[in-house]
């Protein structure tokens, strides 16, 4: 791909991911709010194949986009109890909201313009699944279950908040 068309890219993918992250805070409506985080998720997952991490983008698109936005999606829609408009009520706090961001925005420029940046002439790696596999078997081994045992946890916890207490 040549340069200009994958700065193009990068350019179309952020807007993406940023406009859909600006919906899921916006939007009133909470069904749409989590298709507007399924579509983030897709952007982000667009960036990470730019950035040539394939196996991390495969990754996200099936994990996040196709698995957690589709169960928040059905989760939303299946527990609805009142209407819509009620589910996701606008608050008084965007003014500080806003203050906050720019405050953060400027921080994040300055940083960024006063660094000094060095681009790397290393290759990228041929297939990195192989190193990932070996990194998450082997050093990060301890982590990795510990976040599966706690995934494993959530979902027991969901499922237990999702039948409800019987009460006697």
């Amino acid at each position: 791909m040549s340069e200009s068309a994958s700065t193009l890219a990068f350019y179309l993918l952020a807007a993406i991911t940023v406009v859909s992250a600006v919906g899921v805070v916006k939007s009133h409506n909470l069904v749409h709010s989590a298709l507007l985080l399924a579509l983030c998720f897709i952007g982000v997952s667009g960036l990470y194949v730019l950035l040539q991490a394939e196996f991390i983008a495969a990754v996200q698109l099936l994990i996040y986009s196709g698995a957690v936005a589709v169960l928040l999606v059905l989760g939303v829609m299946l527990t609805q109890r009142s209407s819509m408009a009620d589910s996701n009520p606008a608050n008084d706090w965007s003014r500080w909201a806003l203050l906050i961001c720019g405050l953060l925005a400027v921080v994040i420029l300055s940083v960024v313009a006063a660094t000094p940046w060095h681009g790397s002439i290393a290759a990228a790696l041929e297939n990195s699944i192989p190193v990932v596999a070996r990194a998450l078997l082997t050093d990060y081994m301890v982590a990795f279950e510990t976040a599966a045992v706690l995934l494993l946890a959530a979902m027991v916890g969901a499922i237990v908040l999702a039948k409800g207490v019987e009460e006697e």
